[in-house]
């Protein structure tokens, strides 16, 4: 929204000669008045638009002298200068255009003289010699043949000439390309100029008639022979694969027009590219000058690429209009279409696959030319049933899921150009007779792209096509809910574009079709019935994702076709938003009505906001929306005030009333999508502001009576410009105030977001400009230092929002005059540089950068400069001071590093605890990346550069021991025994770094920590000089060290030191030459970094240390790829080849690091790949992956394991890498195979990297996994589409699969595992049949299917499993019953002798994997498919012995009962009138058989362990409750049917079967207490209170017991506690107290359905009558204590749910009682949990809090206390409300005396979890990764202010204070002594400590804040308050917490 600007044009200006100068100023008259005059003057001018003008006035001032009949010479001069100036401008420049257009207009009268003119000047331009001078030629031939008739003529003319030129230039550019091989950055532009050249010629012969009667002209003649000679050069183009692709496809177009215009007779061309094309040329009947032009194209080894190209010249260059060619142009069609088929099946290479699919596109619309005229035998080879077309269909089937989107695309045009071609195949008269119903094709096709699941993105383009095609009512006839199915899809965010596409085009035909049908206007109702019903169902009831992509794409497409539904959805929206107001995971009907409100306002629906608010909401709902639950709703009604269709529509002052009600609770919201959203509509709110107080100004400033059609019309322009300026004021003082201490880093970032866009979008004023508001006029000295404060923040995105806030900012509010603060804050920021916490010296180089850019820096830095600054214009002053401040600071900090680095060369152990060194590397590389390119100060910059470069090597020669050891995460001996140390030894003596002491030299024992003491260390170092101003002091303490703090010193500063070398190499100049004065990097320094780069990621063994390296590196070989410089550029070249050959060698002594995964190796040489120009060849790209395809595949050679695993991870990682794109795809066929090979190596290294690889490579082929489910759909591939991109895997799977089945299981029974069946069923098991899966293809899947089916007989448990899996998808739906009954008859007899349980198992587990695909299928509904199923229910029942005692094996029994379990979920209900499948075939009867025999009724008859028993308890308990349920439904209450009763399974000594049964019970009552099923409780669940009461007691097992307890909280009480006494023998009171007690002792879990169970046992009792409630009460404070106890924030999420819930079921009861049934001490701790919850950082536990206030607040005494009764409202919003509720309860209660002194207590901090403890601010000591719990969302300071508001307005209200000031005498006694104590730890801290002790500070202030606020209180209630004393806010603090240089003197209070 907003408008933007246009673009400034720019244009270059034109000159000319200098002789051409003169002679201008030679001929113009005195008066200025001729054309020479006109033409001086525009050459003077130096600005290109200013020409176009006088250009403009060339034809105009001719026509004048054509009037006088005259052509003096002047004119002639001058019209040979203009011919001049025009070929001199350049191609691009639009006064080119101009010139061209101007000249056309010429008078005819000029035009011999002026073609005379352009013709001599354009053959002058032909002569050119110079090489690197012909593409301007080129581009000139260009520009003169397109509209510019002058210059035509010109060129044909010249034509011998033009084509002589192009012939010789187009010969020399391709001998120059071949000459710069490998300089990629010259061939690049070489290789432009041949395809221009190319394009040129094949323009010319368009274009000129001439080449029409050119077979008529002697072969002598030049013209004829600069033809010959071109048509030779394109053949030669387009045979030669070092061109681009795009020259070759231009010379495949050129070819074929070339011959089109050389060849006759014209009849014979179509016979003659056919023979091209077959290769089967004749070369005795060819022409000899045919012969010689393109003797490379008649031969029979032609490249892929060149057939592909020719058929595409072909195609595009033959006129296929009307049939002109006749049969042989009909058979010349087929072919084409043919050789297409067979590269498809050949082409891998993704840029050729895309032009094959364009082509196909292109030859499917020539044959629709074709057609239209075409004879019969053409349209019986094109018709629908057609081989052609059977193809045609295969080819978009295995392309419409293809990685490449425009490759996809062309798949949906080749589709509808299909349908088209079988619409021009059928008779008219046939067409007309028989209608749609009797095209079998097309219903066939329909029906099959229906079936298809809708994952597959192709079905969406292909069903819009039909749809065109069809019409929308044969689809619905079809599938009578395809917009509910659709609808349902777009939850997944890569379907949505395709499924709302094809929805539009849905509803458009459907609402066309019935308006054309109807005769008045009710077929609206249908077509909203249809189309706007399930919009409105998903919008109130679906998923957030799904809810929110049908906003963003559906509604707005279904509003712009009919606007009118808009009324029809608010209506229905409105009857049901009071009941459906939504929750925190629903949004209801408020959150649809807000969505669809937003999105028609944002696309111009609503004509304006006033109306929409007046009839369509109200603002009551306006204010619900803004604060509700759903994050979303609350984003909707955002939407809606911000976003309008017209960006200068006026913003009401309702619309800015709730936009401040907005901004006070939304700016502390956890989601990054959310805030993200709310930032951005709030700037398009403040552009609507910005560009609507512009028309204000204007109407102002012209007091023009017509005003616009908004606000506009009420009130005077100056008042709405003084709202604007009032409300962006109000914005900004909230926006500050969200800035206080302790705010959460979401507030932070969303109020900085804000601000930064507010700065952006309200500019400060330039010239006449008026801006309304400027956001530099409301900072004063405390906000910018709350700003500066946000570079504090250990989120580094606050601190660059805050940096880009304060750069936005004029300098004039940013005033440092103070030096001693500048002193301070420059001390602060070097201090933090070398501080050992990470964050800090990020810190610092946000405050280094700020000074240098405010030139803020001490004056004592000046020393650091030799020259001083040198004199310059205005414009460059800032920049010069930017780098001289720059400067300055790098040589500050190079000189701490090197005394640093001095003191670690000495003792690293010393430097990782003090000064770890990365800070000041880091500080440096922040510094450098904010510098401009043009330096200036360029020899002061040349010893700092290379003293860098020095600097940087020496420190990585003292870090890099450490990372570069086989073991660098634990190189300091940190144990306590001996034994240990030794062992330490081997790794400190392989290291040995330079050490003073003996930590790396002997291993060690250590006591706990080792310790040393800093002052001796700063004693041993001496001191280098520096002032001592300028360094950051080193503390002095003793501090322990770490192995974790010297490796954190060690990777950090390698990495450090990596992104500063490539921040140099990236930013710094390159000397070009060694003596050129204007580089500051020689060659020799760039390849010194190169080798560092090299020695370091080949090296290193950290992957923190690499990782980084490789990111800096990347930056060097970015640089050197673009280097004109020969050398460097091939740098990368040379280091790949060196790399390569040094993994060959596999040499002992090599130092590459075959562990870790390779380490460096694998970055390095992605790195160096991934620098490689994409579009051109990828030629360092092909040969390394054959190299590393040849390594990693196995050999015999032993020698070769180590360069096998290091080809194996490099593999690995290139093909993860998604820089190179389509480009990697060719080679994951063999990356396959390595894979798979390797996984048999005897070798476990091998082994281990080929399953890396092999994982990656199943990611980068089926994409990444986006849900939980291993074979999601979204992640499988049919198989055809599969083997036509790898079609060298077909035979080697199979044959590999073919040799797995045939050994898996001997004769012998020897085990043979065959490693690599895991891999290979893997790959087998993600591939599906498609409906679509054609004859047409030879990679059948049939073939696969024997050998899965053995794979079933593996000894190795998993291997079966994996087999069953891998079968389901090579069998069609169709053929499942088949296959199974196949199946079971393999199966033996029971009174077979010899069977292996092996054997069945595997066959059991293919069988009911099989029925699983059944119960997932469409086909069910099939009457065919369910007589199948039924007769593979017959053929279970033969085989039952194996679910009974007969067999021995539980394992089997366990699977072919969970066979029977499935077998009635397949077949499905019975019509009416007839019997089900399962009971005609007597099933239940069988399984009740089975049940009744298993050990379930019998028992075991001793107690054993078996194989499997768990499995078979499990499988048999799901078959017994299914069966009944099943036996329950038909037989009503009769007992004696049911095989086994609910009882008997609940006392069965299994576990396993207790708990499957207590689940399967839980989820009835679950359902039935939700009121979600159809139906109440069957009748075999009623009254079973009493069974659980006494399950209870007995159960040990505690998820067992877990489920008990969740059945008794779903039951209702009134039903089960009656019978406590009875049953268990315990009064309900004693059963609460267990209750409490198991929620007082168990395990969390237990503990939290405990105290559910209690609560609802305490809310039956409060609720039923007096009497029960006298008996409860004495239990409640045990309660009430458990709840509090439940609230701890470390415990765990279930337990604070519980509590939420506990107290919401109690609200009504406890919190909010008229009389309080609790003592008050008890309900305010019960409120205090309430407000505990409210702040969890836990999302869940906010909401579940939230219902709590809202039960609260929606009761009949409670109601009228918020405006928000009976509302889903946010947690932040619901913390002020739970406030307000409690401070009305207190004066209902009467109880204001007693109660304030604990709520002023919360003011203080007393009681609370994180209370403040001043004493133990300094004894605070942060070690390295040891971090406590933080909360990240709760705000202090926000709860403080809510509860002293609404204090202060309690004590306001309240008659008078019956509050005496003794009772308060303990709480004004603390906040005193507290205030004091504050007042003197301020004192005490350092300078600028908010920088430099921030966490402390932080403490500080906020506990100042809280005391302050209850001191005001206390003053208020003793009566020394005035009433309108203020409401605590951020800036209420007193203004020394916010200096940075603190010197506090006075008390806080």
């Amino acid at each position: 929204m907003g408008v933007k600007k246009k673009k400034e044009m720019q244009v270059t200006a034109l000159t000319i000669c200098h002789q051409d100068l003169e002679t201008l100023r030679s001929l113009a008259d005195v008066e200025g008045k001729n054309l020479a005059s006109l033409l001086l003057h525009c050459v003077q001018l130096r600005d290109g638009v200013s020409q176009i003008h006088y250009v403009k006035q060339i034809v105009p001032l001719l026509e004048k002298a054509d009037k006088n009949g005259a052509c003096d010479p002047t004119i002639r001069s001058c019209l040979d200068i203009l011919a001049g100036i025009y070929l001199s401008l350049s191609v691009k420049n639009p006064l080119k255009k101009v010139l061209a257009s101007s000249l056309n207009g010429l008078p005819e009268f000029f035009l011999t003289e002026a073609v005379q003119s352009f013709t001599s000047r354009l053959q002058e331009e032909l002569n050119t010699t110079d090489l690197y001078s012909y593409r301007k030629v080129i581009d000139n031939i260009s520009s003169c043949m397109e509209n510019f008739d002058l210059g035509r003529t010109g060129v044909n003319n010249l034509l011998k000439n033009v084509l002589h030129f192009l012939q010789k230039s187009l010969i020399e550019i391709s001998e120059e390309n071949r000459k710069f091989a490998g300089n990629h950055i010259v061939q690049t532009q070489l290789m432009n100029d041949l395809l221009v050249g190319t394009r040129v010629s094949v323009m010319l012969v368009q274009k000129i008639q001439d080449f029409q009667r050119i077979h008529l002209k002697a072969s002598t003649s030049p013209i004829w022979q600069s033809m010959c000679g071109l048509l030779s050069i394109f053949a030669k183009f387009l045979s030669d694969d070092d061109l681009l692709q795009t020259i070759q496809s231009t010379s495949g177009l050129a070819v074929i027009l070339f011959i089109k215009a050389m060849f006759h007779p014209p009849e014979k061309i179509p016979d003659l590219i056919s023979s091209l094309l077959l290769r089967s040329v004749d070369c005795a009947s060819m022409p000899d000058w045919f012969l010689n032009c393109c003797r490379s194209l008649c031969c029979t080894d032609v490249s892929q690429s060149t057939l592909l190209f020719l058929c595409q010249g072909t195609l595009t260059m033959l006129n296929w209009q009307n049939g002109s060619m006749g049969a042989s142009g009909e058979a010349l069609l087929l072919n084409i279409v043919h050789v297409l088929f067979t590269l498809s099946s050949q082409i891998k290479e993704s840029t050729l696959e895309l032009f094959l699919s364009r082509i196909l596109a292109s030859w499917a619309n020539s044959a629709i030319h074709v057609l239209e005229s075409s004879s019969p035998s053409l349209k019986d080879s094109l018709n629908g049933n057609s081989s052609v077309v059977g193809r045609l269909l295969e080819y978009v089937y295995t392309h419409w899921e293809h990685p490449l989107d425009a490759l996809r695309h062309q798949t949906k045009i080749i589709f509808r150009s299909i349908l088209h071609m079988h619409q021009l195949t059928k008779e008219k008269s046939d067409s007309e007779a028989s209608g749609l119903a009797a095209d079998r094709f097309i219903c066939d096709l329909t029906e099959n792209i229906l079936q298809l699941e809708w994952h597959v993105k192709g079905k969406y383009a292909c069903l819009g096509c039909l749809v065109d095609y069809i019409g929308i009512g044969h689809i619905l006839a079809l599938a009578k809910t395809i917009p509910s199915q659709i609808l349902e899809v777009m939850g997944d965010q890569s379907l949505v574009p395709y499924a709302s596409d094809l929805l539009e085009t849905m509803f458009r035909n459907h609402k066309s079709h019935l308006k054309s049908q109807a005769v008045d206007t009710t077929w609206i109702d249908e077509w909203h019935e249809t189309w706007v019903s399930p919009l409105l169902f998903i919008l109130c009831e679906g998923n957030l994702d799904q809810k929110s992509y049908v906003i963003d794409y559906y509604l707005p497409k279904l509003l712009n076709c009919s606007p009118e539904s808009l009324s029809y959805m608010v209506k229905i929206l409105q009857t049901s938003a009071d009941a459906n107001t939504g929750s925190f995971n629903s949004r209801g009907a408020l959150g649809a009505l807000m969505a669809c409100l937003r999105t028609a306002r944002a696309h111009g629906h609503l004509q304006s906001a006033t109306d929409a608010w007046r009839n369509l909401v109200s603002s009551a709902r306006i204010k619900q929306g803004l604060i509700h639950q759903h994050c979303q709703v609350r984003i909707d009604t955002l939407g809606l005030l911000c976003e309008s269709n017209r960006s200068t529509e006026m913003v009401s002052t309702e619309e800015m009333e709730w936009i401040e009600f907005f901004i006070t609770y939304n700016l502390n919201s956890q989601s990054p999508g959310v805030r993200q959203q709310i930032c951005s509509l709030l700037k398009k709110l403040f552009c609507r502001i910005q560009e609507s107080s512009q028309v204000l100004y204007k109407l102002e400033q012209s007091r023009s009576k017509h005003e616009p059609e908004n606000e506009l019309t009420t009130q005077p322009p100056s008042v709405s410009l003084q709202q604007y300026k009032n409300f962006m004021s109000s914005i900004c003082n909230r926006l500050f105030e969200a800035l206080f201490p302790g705010s959460s880093y979401p507030t932070r970032f969303s109020a900085l977001t804000i601000l930064g866009s507010i700065a952006e979008v309200f500019p400060v004023p330039e010239g006449q400009v008026q801006t309304v508001y400027q956001l530099s006029h409301d900072i004063d000295i405390s906000r910018f230092h709350t700003l500066m404060e946000c570079f504090t923040s250990t989120f580094e995105e606050v601190k660059i929002l805050a940096f880009d806030l304060l750069m936005k900012l004029p300098k004039t509010v940013i005033q440092f005059q103070d030096s001693e603060k500048l002193q301070g804050l420059f001390q602060a920021a070097l201090e933090l540089s070398s501080s050992t916490k990470p964050y800090d010296c990020v810190t610092a180089s946000y405050l280094l950068n700020f000074l240098i850019w405010q030139d803020a820096l001490p004056s004592s830095l000046s020393a650091y400069l030799k020259t001083q600054q040198a004199t310059c214009g205005a414009e460059d002053k800032s920049a010069i001071m930017v780098e001289r401040n720059t400067l300055m600071v790098i040589k500050c900090l190079l000189e701490n590093l090197e005394e640093e680095v001095s003191q670690a060369e000495n003792s690293l152990l010393q430097a990782a605890a003090s000064f770890p060194l990365y800070g000041r590397v880091h500080c440096i590389t922040g510094a450098l990346q904010r510098l401009s390119l043009n330096l200036r100060l360029v020899s002061e910059w040349t010893p700092v550069v290379e003293k860098l470069l020095l600097m940087s090597y020496r420190l990585s020669a003292v870090v890099s021991p450490v990372i570069q050891s086989s073991s660098p995460e634990g190189l300091i001996p940190m144990d306590t025994d001996s034994e240990s140390a030794s062992r330490l030894q081997t790794i400190l003596s392989e290291i040995q770094p330079r050490d003073t002491n003996d930590y790396f030299t002997q291993a060690k024992i250590l006591k706990e920590r080792d310790s040393f003491d800093f002052e001796d260390l700063n004693a041993s170092v001496p001191n280098l000089g520096a002032s001592a101003e300028t360094k950051g002091s080193k503390e002095r303490k003793t501090c322990d060290v770490t192995a974790q703090m010297v490796l954190v010193c060690c990777w950090r500063s390698m990495k450090e030191v990596a992104l500063l070398l490539g921040t140099l190499c990236q930013l710094l100049p390159m000397q070009s030459v060694p003596e050129s004065s204007n580089g500051l990097l020689t060659v020799e320094q760039v390849k010194e970094v190169g080798d560092y780069f090299k020695h370091h990621l080949l090296q290193s063994r950290h992957r923190g240390a690499f990782e980084l390296a490789y990111t800096g590196f990347v930056k060097l070989t970015e640089i050197l790829n673009r280097c004109p410089n020969v050398s460097l550029q091939k740098l990368p070249e040379q280091w790949l080849w060196n790399v390569l050959e040094e993994i060959k060698c596999s040499d002992p002594s090599s130092k590459l690091c075959a562990t870790r995964r390779s380490a460096g190796i694998p970055f390095y040489i992605q790195a160096l790949l991934a620098c490689e120009p994409k579009k051109g060849k990828m030629d360092l790209l092909k040969i390394t992956m054959k190299e590393l395809i040849t390594l990693a595949r196995p050999s015999d050679d032993s020698r070769s394991t180590v360069p096998q695993v290091h080809a194996l991870n490099i593999l690995r990682a290139l093909f993860r890498d998604t820089r190179l794109g389509e480009n990697i795809i060719p080679y994951v066929a063999d990356g396959a195979k390595a894979a798979i090979l390797g996984f048999t190596s005897p070798v476990w290294a091998v082994r281990n990297s080929s399953t890396l690889l092999f994982s990656t490579l199943i990611t980068r082929i089926f994409g990444v996994k986006r849900g939980k489910d291993e074979l999601s759909k979204k992640n499988r591939m049919t198989g055809s589409e599969f083997f036509s991109r790898f079609p060298e895997l077909y035979p080697f799977l199979l044959q590999q699969l073919e040799t797995v089945a045939n050994t898996v299981d001997s004769d012998t029974g020897e085990l043979n595992r065959h490693p690599s069946m895991f891999l290979l069923l893997l790959v087998l098991g993600r591939l599906y049949p498609s409906p679509m899966d054609g004859a047409y293809s030879s990679l059948s899947m049939a073939p696969f299917i024997p050998f899965i089916m053995r794979c079933g007989h593996s000894p190795v448990y998993r291997s079966r499993e994996m087999a069953a899996r891998a079968l389901v998808p090579f069998v069609m739906v169709d053929e499942i019953p088949a296959t199974i009954q196949t199946l079971l008859a393999q199966l033996p007899n029971n009174t077979d002798q010899c069977f292996r349980q092996n054997h069945i198992h595997g066959t059991l587990l293919q069988v009911f994997h099989l029925l699983q695909a059944c119960t997932d299928s469409k086909y069910r509904l099939n009457t065919d498919f369910q007589q199948e199923l039924a007769d593979v229910a017959v053929c279970t029942r033969a085989k039952l012995w194996l679910a009974k005692r007969q067999n021995p094996c539980l394992v089997t029994r366990a699977v072919y009962i969970d066979i029977l379990f499935l077998l009635p979920r397949c077949l499905d209900k019975p019509t009416k009138g007839t019997q089900p499948a399962v009971e005609r075939l007597g099933f239940w009867e069988d399984v009740r058989r089975i049940i009744s025999q298993s050990e379930l009724i019998t028992g075991f008859p001793y107690s054993f362990t078996a194989p499997g028993l768990p499995q078979y308890l499990q499988s048999l308990t799901k078959l017994a409750i299914a069966t009944v349920w099943a036996v329950a439904a038909q037989a009503g209450e009769q007992a004696e049917a049911i095989p086994i009763s609910f009882s008997q399974l609940l006392e069965s000594s299994f576990p396993e079967v207790r708990l499957l049964t207590l689940d399967a019970l839980l989820e009835r009552f679950s359902t039935a207490g939700s009121g979600l099923g159809e139906k109440g409780l069957p009748p075999l669940l009623c009254n079973v209170g009493g069974t659980f009461l006494t399950l209870a007691m007995k159960e040990k097992h505690p998820e067992c017991f877990c489920k008990i307890l969740k059945i008794l909280h779903c039951v209702d009480p009134s039903e089960w506690l009656p019978q406590t006494e009875h049953c268990i023998h315990l009064t309900p009171k004693e059963f609460l107290i267990w209750t409490m007690d198991i929620a007082s002792n168990e395990r969390s879990e237990i503990q939290s359905v405990a105290l559910r169970l209690a609560s609802r046992v305490i809310t039956h009792q409060l609720q039923t009558c007096e009497e029960t409630k006298d008996l409860v009460t004495p239990t409640l404070k045990r309660w009430v204590q458990l709840v509090a106890t439940s609230c701890g924030e470390y415990l765990p999420t279930d337990s604070r749910l519980a509590a939420a819930e506990a107290l919401t079921s109690t609200a009504p009861f406890l919190l909010t009682s008229p009389r309080p049934v609790l003592g008050l001490q008890d309900t305010l701790t019960l409120w205090r949990c309430v407000l505990n919850l409210l702040q969890s950082e836990e999302p869940a536990v906010r909401d579940a809090a939230t219902g709590t206030v809202v039960t609260a607040m929606s009761q009949g005494n409670t109601c009228q206390a918020t405006e928000f009764a009976f509302c889903q409202v946010d947690a932040s919003i619901a913390l002020t409300l739970a406030l307000a509720v409690l401070c009305d309860m207190l004066q209902q209660w009467d109880q204001l005396a007693p109660g304030l002194p604990v709520l002023l207590g919360w003011l203080l901090g007393e009681g609370d979890d994180s209370a403040f403890h001043v004493e133990s601010t300094h004894q605070v000591e942060d070690y390295l990764f040891e971090k406590a719990e933080v909360n990240f969302w709760a705000e202090t300071l926000i709860f403080v202010k809510y509860l002293s508001e609404h204090l202060f307005r309690l004590l306001s209200k309240s008659s008078c204070h019956p509050l005496s000031p003794e009772s308060l005498q303990h709480l004004r006694r603390t906040a005193s002594e507290q205030g004091h104590l504050l007042s003197r730890l301020f004192r005490e801290l350092p300078p600028a400590a908010q920088f430099l002790k921030t966490v402390e500070f932080t403490r500080l202030r906020i506990q100042e804040e809280r005391t302050l606020a209850c001191l005001r209180l206390l003053a208020l209630v003793e009566g020394k308050g005035r009433e309108d004393s203020p409401i605590l806010g951020a800036s209420d603090s007193p203004a020394e917490a916010n200096q940075f240089t603190l010197a506090r003197t006075e008390t806080a209070c």
